[in-house]
């Protein structure tokens, strides 16, 4: 499990930062990436990247503002000219059917492979068996969601030394007994499998917030929260103009991650105004609060280890 930042900058594209958008790599959980937002651009950020849109599954968008959107109809068309066609849904707000219908009739662009479109409202909006994903609105001017993705637990791996000290050797037996069954064996001996089990491997939380003012619904997204990806529009001195536009400073970031005991920080989203050494003030500012904060660039990358 990775977070590859394509765009981390604010309203409009600039020099070192482009618009929203970062995917979720799943190519060991699933062989798949999932998107969360996708900013005008985002496909050319994708060309420098080893991500391919064909693996893209799943697209998650926040809110309708075009710096989280415009660069959608593009990426739909150029993954079915690029061989893409197995399916893909995309997740969003009231207005995202719309949006994309209109986009795609108007330019005429005929899509290879099925394509499912979900208008959300909060609560569970994806489940499986190894994942599931919930929405809460947060606070911004347009309606904007919060997404918290859960992976759930795995089985403990086979305790295959302790298997073979006893002389059981491998075959289906194995299968029965990591399912944690009671198993009889050819001299008729009788074990519990749970017994050869090791325990549970704990899932991975992320949260990946969009556009927002500080809010409870941030920190009840955030709780526990292996990663959390929320947006740092403004400096902390600058929090009357983060007020006004419905955004959030990096310690109103940082305060969610440490209310919410979050284990770690990216904050994204940065308006042009802070560059170079600004921008490292942003990253100070959230660390006297929370200190296992990271500043997101355009390309960076973060493993998200599994538990232990």
């Amino acid at each position: 499990m990775e977070l590859l930042f394509l765009g981390t900058g604010a309203g409009v594209p600039a020099k070192e930062r482009n618009v929203s958008s970062v995917a979720l790599q799943l190519l060991e959980e699933r062989g798949a990436t999932w998107l969360f937002d996708c900013g005008e651009a985002t496909q050319h950020q994708i060309l420098h990247t080893s991500i391919r849109p064909r693996r893209i599954e799943k697209i998650f968008i926040t809110h309708l503002h075009g710096d989280h959107i415009f660069g959608l109809p593009g990426l739909l068309g150029s993954r079915s000219f690029q061989g893409g066609e197995t399916p893909l849904t995309v997740y969003g707000p009231k207005g995202i059917q719309a949006f994309i219908e209109t986009s795609l009739s108007v330019s005429s662009t005929r899509l290879k492979y099925d394509l499912q479109i979900v208008e959300i409202e909060e609560g569970i909006i994806f489940e499986d068996e190894r994942f599931l994903v919930t929405a809460k609105q947060l606070d911004h001017g347009i309606l904007s969601y919060g997404f918290r993705v859960v992976e759930k637990d795995l089985p403990g791996t086979l305790l295959v030394d302790k298997l073979q000290a006893l002389g059981i050797r491998p075959g289906p037996i194995y299968q029965q007994i990591k399912l944690g069954k009671m198993v009889q064996l050819e001299d008729g001996t009788v074990i519990d499998g749970r017994h050869f089990v090791g325990p549970p491997q704990k899932g991975r939380i992320v949260a990946i917030l969009g556009d927002t003012r500080y809010c409870e619904a941030s920190v009840e997204l955030a709780a526990e929260a292996d990663v959390l990806v929320h947006e740092a529009t403004f400096a902390r001195e600058d929090s009357a103009l983060a007020h006004d536009y419905f955004h959030s400073t990096t310690a109103q970031a940082a305060e969610v991650a440490k209310r919410a005991r979050a284990k770690k920080l990216i904050l994204t989203h940065i308006s042009s105004r802070y560059q170079g050494e600004l921008s490292e003030k942003l990253l100070h500012e959230a660390r006297e609060l929370f200190p296992n904060t990271e500043l997101a660039f355009d390309f960076s990358s973060f493993i998200i280890p599994r538990k232990k």
